[in-house]
């Protein structure tokens, strides 16, 4: 089983929408007609993001909630140097024992993304 995608409810549709164009490289594509805005963004010919509107309102952490998205990309280094360059923040995690390296940026409306990157090996500390 794989995941089909990921809906996102955001304040700020404009805004979310050129932040994962930016950052993932993900394009907007076809949508069906709903009857709310929003926007599907793909990679390659399946869309994996789906944006909608929301309230702009913050879910605690004690709620019952999806905690972040995680995506796998390619390019560590060359992320970190676009995110430096855009001056998004991040925090990063290595796990040697998996052979990855993680990042980890918050959108502009504060949803976390989880941002995966297979590495042929990692040296260990």
């Amino acid at each position: 089983m794989n995941i089909d995608h990921v809906t996102l409810r955001t304040a700020d549709l404009e805004q979310t929408r050129t932040f994962l164009e930016t950052v993932l490289g993900l394009k907007v594509g076809y949508r069906p007609a709903f009857s709310f805005p929003g926007y599907w963004l793909y990679e390659g010919d399946d869309p994996i993001v789906h944006l909608i509107p929301g309230e702009g309102r913050t879910v605690g952490r004690d709620a019952e909630a999806i905690d972040h998205a995680g995506f796998r990309l390619g390019d560590y280094d060359g992320t970190r140097t676009k995110l430096d360059a855009l001056a998004i923040r991040y925090q990063t995690m290595d796990l040697a024992d998996l052979n990855e390296r993680r990042l980890f940026i918050h959108t502009p409306g504060g949803i976390l993304l989880e941002l995966v990157f297979r590495e042929s090996a990692l040296k260990q500390p």
